[in-house]
């Protein structure tokens, strides 16, 4: 039987203390240790020792680490640690881009160690850790491949600037936007969000929210085809995207011309945004993993009536098999379906429920 995505996650974080437990390695005599895309859980919890860092840039995560008692830092710190461990992506250069990160922060005299699921590429991972590093050990436990290195001098140092370098923000759409490895299409303008932005009245005016925003592509879009946008706040659950979506944002606002006032805000839209938005929009999650959990989108229609001034108008694309018509029907008086193309829906709701 295959592992849920979540069952998957925490064999990986369990795996990733089996060689401490073995005796393979030892733990950090001065505590020094960064666990990268660290995720909550009880192996985790049982074994966390004072001088810890865990670093992680997925704001629900983080959140979910901190009311555990972690100290949670969203990027990669200065520093060295004796101990780096590592819980990669299923997204290959932004596990490369970690497993450099990795040993920058583990430096000479480090361990890096990293798990994962045997499902989700573990033996692709472990090939590309001793491609930029060498390999010093590997077992095998709870479905998952475990593996680490004692890097000492980088054997490639060339192979380690260039991993360096695929989690800089980069250009795509013709320079027109910047982007990040491991964001949604992170490469392009997805196909949803295009059919979104290409359905937007013109009239639409005041101020306006993107509710999961990624690098920023649906609120661009909109100061740029509605004039009467004077605001715009974007809210984006992975801190990796605000940066980008900071400077996207900032080229749309003088391309148009006009003062739009503007924010990012790190944050988890299902904990809720700020009242009295004119427009939202969103092409929200609905999956984390590789499983389908419509339950993120309707969370995300929930904050969007919760967030929206009783005359303003949502904005939401889905995929056409999503059945989210009772949600927006419960906080909703009125939704109408605007578009219906190429495997996508488009709606627009208004009168929000109180």
């Amino acid at each position: 039987m295959a592992l849920s995505a979540g069952t998957a996650s925490e064999a990986a974080l369990e795996a990733l203390f089996v060689p401490f437990a073995t005796g393979a390695l030892r733990w950090p005599d001065d505590g020094r240790l960064l666990m990268l895309r660290a995720r909550d859980g009880f192996a985790l919890r049982e074994h966390r020792r004072p001088g810890w860092v865990v670093q992680q840039s997925f704001k629900p995560a983080a959140d979910a680490l901190a009311r555990s008692g972690f100290e949670v830092v969203a990027e990669p710190p200065a520093g060295r640690f004796r101990v780096v461990m590592v819980l990669p992506t299923r997204q290959r250069e932004e596990t490369r881009a970690l497993f450099a990160q990795a040993l920058a922060c583990a430096g000479s005299d480090g361990i890096v160690v990293a798990a994962v699921p045997n499902s989700e590429g573990a033996k692709t991972a472990e090939g590309d850790l001793t491609a930029l590093a060498g390999l010093d050990g590997q077992l095998s436990k709870h479905k998952c491949r475990v593996f680490w290195t004692r890097p000492g001098s980088t054997p490639d140092p060339l192979l380690h600037e260039a991993w360096l370098a695929l989690d800089a923000p980069t250009a795509i759409e013709g320079r027109r936007f910047l982007s990040r490895r491991g964001l949604f299409a992170w490469d392009r303008v997805d196909a949803a969000s295009s059919l979104l932005a290409a359905a937007l009245p013109v009239d639409l005016r005041g101020r306006l929210a993107d509710l999961g925003a990624g690098f920023g592509y649906l609120a661009c879009a909109a100061i740029e085809r509605c004039p009467g946008i004077v605001a715009a706040d974007l809210y984006e659950a992975e801190g990796r995207a605000l940066a980008p979506a900071s400077a996207n944002l900032a080229a749309a606002v003088s391309h148009a011309g006009r003062d739009v006032a503007t924010s990012v805000q790190w944050a988890d839209v299902t904990h809720g945004i700020a009242p009295g938005y004119d427009v939202i929009v969103s092409n929200p999650p609905f999956h984390q993993g590789r499983a389908d959990q419509p339950e993120l989108g309707r969370a995300f229609i929930a904050a969007a009536a919760r967030g929206l001034a009783p005359t303003g108008r949502f904005w939401m694309v889905a995929n056409r098999h999503l059945a989210y018509e009772a949600a927006l029907d419960a906080a909703f008086a009125r939704v109408h379906r605007v578009v219906d193309s190429d495997g996508f829906k488009v709606i627009e709701a208004q009168e929000p429920r109180r």
